[in-house]
């Protein structure tokens, strides 16, 4: 007898539901078969740690004395700008934004060691970080200029808003040419000497739920280390693409947009992470 989400969630509030891996149900399907696997288990956990970068965070960070109109001025953390075209105190970070002195790839291939996702990791590990700002004045918001330090324990909010991660299936990439090429897939030697890939295979959340049965818009998920939300499709989802007769898909296909609040998570699992040659992103945990 099948086993409806409101009955499971039942078991999981008294404490006796039977709750396994995404690698553990290989071997209780193998070992018991897909009808008897179903009835003794209740959930199959999945998860995924990875390079996402359309990723970001927003923050409330209080008002000054005098106030201070931050909308429509310019902004940085950690002197990598940010995005002041919100409200008075409402900022918006993405993870690959850079300094606008980095030297990109002025000297080739560029290093990329400081971006939005490393202040985004600093922010959640609860260092101080330095907001300097402009801004243009107005009669009820008179102040110019700022210069301090905000602490995510100080801010109104702070919030991961993700518009586009956990891709269902994604490409392999590999160089045929003659020369390194450096790529949102990592370095790639030439005349095929590596293949990259990003999946979390047998554990990935989409993977194992092709059609979207059980994940959707309200999901509460493992985000960051913390508490988030599926709150929407994410950019470019594509679930018309072709599939195996399993469901899954061959090409590039489901997203998911994320949002947590990042006073849960953790640095441990929100990590700038720097490519060589091409960009910074944040490695985001989502299971």
């Amino acid at each position: 007898m099948a086993k409806t989400i409101r009955e499971i969630n039942e078991k999981i509030k008294k404490g006796n539901a039977v709750v396994v891996t995404a690698e553990e149900i290989i071997d209780i399907v193998a070992k018991n078969g897909v009808k008897e696997a179903a009835q003794k288990v209740d959930v199959v956990t999945t998860g995924t740690f990875g390079p996402m970068c359309s990723s970001g965070a927003y923050f409330n960070v209080g008002h000054t004395k005098p106030k201070m109109k931050l909308g429509g001025g310019k902004a940085y953390l950690n002197d990598v700008p940010v995005h002041a075209g919100f409200a008075a105190v409402d900022i918006y970070i993405g993870a690959t934004v850079i300094p606008d002195d980095d030297p990109k790839n002025k000297v080739f291939p560029g290093e990329f060691k400081y971006g939005g996702a490393h202040v985004i990791e600093d922010i959640v590990a609860g260092k101080d970080v330095k907001l300097t700002a402009t801004a243009y004045g107005t009669d009820c918001y008179p102040r110019k200029k700022l210069e301090t330090y905000i602490n995510i324990k100080d801010l109104n909010e702070a919030v991961l808003f993700n518009p586009r991660n956990v891709y269902q299936n994604y490409n392999v990439a590999v160089n045929a040419s003659d020369k390194v090429i450096y790529t949102y897939m990592g370095t790639l030697k030439p005349k095929f000497g590596n293949a990259n890939y990003c999946s979390a295979g047998q554990l990935s959340p989409l993977l194992n739920d092709p059609y979207y049965k059980t994940i959707g818009i309200g999901s509460r998920i493992f985000l960051g280390g913390g508490i988030g939300y599926v709150v929407w499709q994410g950019t470019q989802h594509n679930p018309g693409v072709k599939r195996k007769d399993t469901g899954i898909p061959q090409a590039p296909a489901g997203t998911l947009a994320v949002l947590g609040d990042l006073k849960q998570m953790s640095s441990s699992w929100l990590v700038g992470t720097s490519f060589q040659g091409y960009g910074v992103t944040l490695t985001v945990g989502v299971g």
